[in-house]
């Protein structure tokens, strides 16, 4: 216990422990002259090594840390603490130094090839560092590697390590890691790496970075991507977190900042593609930027595949950042890397609670952020493409988030819009974790393989088993909707007390995303109950199906009429992946319900309402404005009503069977059950109005949530259901 104490566990280790001469009198005197030489040295602008040797080696040089070498040996004692090589240990090299874009310009490129000789990576690694104070030990010196002030001790942001967590079936046993003495800074060196306790109960395999496959060429690849961008790189980080990062916070813009005031090569270099590439959409939005001629994107996105898989190899929280922002485009949202994330996610333990974990505080509030990102994209990444979720909550503890969650120091007190916008936007990402969960629970308990068997097991009441189970969804999806902070409302307003109105009106809203998720999510439950319907027609009283089909013809107009009302505020701004697929579900669902109507009124009524949402969206997909997100939906429009056209003609209903005398008989049977006619007033209008004729598509009426969430359709099917 007491040798293993002398050991500076922080250190970024090799997977063998060092030779035991490291250890020996000679060499920890040397170690505690360097300790006295690092407590006595306050100078924080002169960029040499703190003297202790004639020529220092180049790592003692640029960490301005006393260079000590032992009579005996050819390097130093701070390169063998960590286990880097030491430049007194290789033939002499140049001193000169070449500016970072000289050297992208000279590899023109390429990767770089492992040949490269071992001294020229060890120069890139820690180049450019901050003129900080120099910490008060070695073994702090350490644990921060490469001088981020910001990533003390951090878990998963090591700049040269990656983490494993250990989970209970692994050939780790846990009681057996207890055993293990560990350093006051929580770690236990072994033969195969650095355990890392975080908690009683979790622990964490550190791993050296320089032992995966592409470490050799991540700084040729960041260096590149950093080429393709100049001279615009500071301006579309800007940009990115004007218009990405409020609605969307999984990065901590003052870390990111930070790292890149003083050298981007701490990034991981799909993260910053990733970055840039997201930034670039909003090009023409900057004044600036428009000007020029924007990068090349197509040789961003080969940089990020490719160092993207590189990588997966070390994972780190920025490789779980890197995938979420790529899997934001609208042309990025596949089903196979959502896989890859969540299982990099689990292997960064973002599935656990780290309230009380053993790390900065604010990386607690990043991994949790992060983790429920990684929750959305898993569950709505299940929905649009139709697919068994990866996470259950079986194995999910991850703590609701708090204010608490969010770093305080983005929010500018000088700059009123931005707080604002900020605020805004931390409200929005809380409430799209919470739809998210009640979305989850919906594909859970209609979607699943399991769940759609037990229906068509109950065979004639399988529609009553929908209707039940339904209900206190529909109840959530009300409350949740009724509880929306006014903030994050449709019909709230840009302007406040604090901003000028002249300038208001220029600032985009990501709050759209929300509102479409949320008719998304209504929908795919109507899906559902529509779809028992037509299995059991014949087994469901007519009564009932009105009710059912009614409550979705409100949902459809709702959601149409949603998209009527969008800006180019709101059209413009950042919108969240699953959104180009839930403007098609509207479509969709439109089609489904001019498929199953049982009379040519209603099917006509259904066809001329699509019509006018195609109209909808293609004036909403203007270029500049929206430009691929609106023209997917209207692809799939096209296809679901060519399809219609193969259905047989629909029968015309007896006028003592129509749905204008059935909607007039519902009235009172609303107005007996206790609930407002104004709904059933709004039906009848709606299956009796021809509005094919009209220039610009208007919903026949009042749209507003709260006049639809009272008509409670589910209040008159739970009667029926039970």
């Amino acid at each position: 216990m007491t040798n293993l104490g002398a050991v500076p566990r922080t250190a970024p280790i090799a997977i063998a422990p060092k030779p035991s001469q490291l250890f020996s009198s000679r060499h920890h005197n040397s170690h505690d002259a360097s300790l006295h030489s690092m407590n006595g040295n306050d100078s924080t602008d002169s960029d040499s090594a703190v003297s202790g040797n004639s020529t220092p080696c180049e790592s003692c040089l640029r960490r301005r840390l006393k260079c000590v070498v032992g009579d005996d040996d050819d390097s130093c004692v701070s390169c063998q603490v960590r286990g880097i090589l030491c430049s007194l240990n290789q033939s002499p090299q140049p001193r000169k130094r070449k500016l970072a874009r000289d050297s992208t310009e000279e590899s023109n490129g390429k990767r770089g090839s492992p040949g490269r000789s071992d001294n020229r990576r060890q120069r890139q690694r820690q180049a450019s560092l901050s003129s900080t104070t120099a910490s008060t030990s070695l073994i702090e010196e350490m644990a921060n590697f490469g001088g981020p002030t910001l990533l003390k001790r951090t878990l998963g942001l090591q700049e040269d390590r990656y983490s494993q967590y250990i989970g209970p079936t692994t050939d780790f046993e846990p009681s057996l890691i207890n055993l293990s003495p560990f350093d006051p800074q929580d770690e236990s060196l072994l033969a195969r790496g650095t355990l890392r306790k975080v908690s009683d109960n979790d622990t964490f395999l550190m791993l050296p970075d320089s032992a995966t496959p592409g470490h050799e060429h991540q700084y040729d690849d960041v260096d590149e991507i950093q080429r393709l961008v100049a001279p615009h790189g500071r301006k579309l980080i800007d940009l990115y977190f004007e218009v990405v990062h409020p609605a969307f916070p999984i990065l901590q813009k003052n870390v990111f900042y930070e790292k890149y005031d003083r050298n981007y090569r701490e990034f991981s270099p799909p993260l910053l593609a990733a970055v840039y590439i997201l930034a670039i959409n909003w090009w023409d939005y900057s004044e600036e930027l428009s000007k020029s001629q924007r990068p090349n994107v197509r040789e961003l996105e080969k940089l990020i595949r490719s160092s993207l898989a590189d990588a997966m190899w070390r994972p780190k929280l920025s490789t779980v950042q890197a995938g979420l922002l790529l899997s934001q485009r609208p042309e990025g949202d596949q089903w196979a890397p959502t896989a890859q994330i969540v299982a990099i996610a689990q292997e960064l333990g973002l599935h656990l609670d780290c309230t009380h974990w053993k790390i900065p505080p604010w990386e607690k509030g990043l991994r949790k952020r992060l983790a429920w990102a990684l929750y959305m994209q898993d569950k709505w990444g299940a929905l649009v493409h139709g697919r068994p979720s990866h996470i259950f909550s079986s194995n999910w503890v991850v703590q609701p988030l708090t204010p608490n969650d969010f770093p305080d120091a983005e929010l500018d007190e000088q700059n009123p819009e931005e707080k604002i916008d900020i605020e805004r936007g931390r409200t929005l990402f809380v409430q799209m974790v919470y739809l998210t969960q009640v979305l989850a629970e919906i594909l859970e308990t209609f979607y699943t393989l399991e769940a759609m068997q037990n229906v068509t097991d109950a065979g004639p009441q399988g529609t009553h088993l929908v209707l039940g189970l339904a209900k206190p969804i529909q109840l959530k999806l009300k409350e949740w909707y009724a509880a929306l902070p006014s903030v994050i409302r449709m019909d709230s307003s840009f302007q406040s007390g604090t901003v000028a109105p002249a300038v208001a009106p220029t600032r985009l809203s990501s709050i759209g995303y929300l509102h479409l998720a949320y008719f998304a999510t209504e929908i795919t439950l109507h899906r559902r109950i529509i779809r028992s319907l037509e299995t059991d027609s014949q087994a469901v009283d007519p009564y009932v199906q009105h009710i059912c089909r009614s409550a979705a013809k409100a949902r459809l107009i709702s959601a149409m009429d949603f998209v009527n009302r969008l800006t180019p505020q709101h059209l413009r701004s950042f919108w969240y992946f699953a959104s180009k697929t839930n403007f098609a579900l509207i479509g969709t669902f439109g089609s489904l319900l001019w498929a199953t109507s049982p009379g040519r009124e209603e099917a006509d009524w259904y066809r001329r309402r699509l019509g006018e949402y195609r109209w909808t969206l293609s004036v909403s997909s203007k270029p500049g404005e929206s430009k691929g997100l609106t023209e997917f939906a209207m692809g799939m429009l096209d296809i679901s009503t060519g399809l219609l056209k193969q259905l047989p003609e629909k029968p015309e209903l007896s006028r003592s069977g129509s749905a204008i005398e059935f909607e007039a008989g519902r009235r009172q049977s609303i107005f007996s059950m206790g609930m407002s006619g104004t709904i059933g007033e709004h039906y009848s209008s709606m299956a009796s109005a021809d509005i094919s004729n009209i220039q610009s598509p208007e919903s026949q009426i009042d749209s507003s949530d709260e006049d639809y969430d009272t008509f409670a359709p589910m209040a008159g099917m739970a009667n029926m259901g039970d």
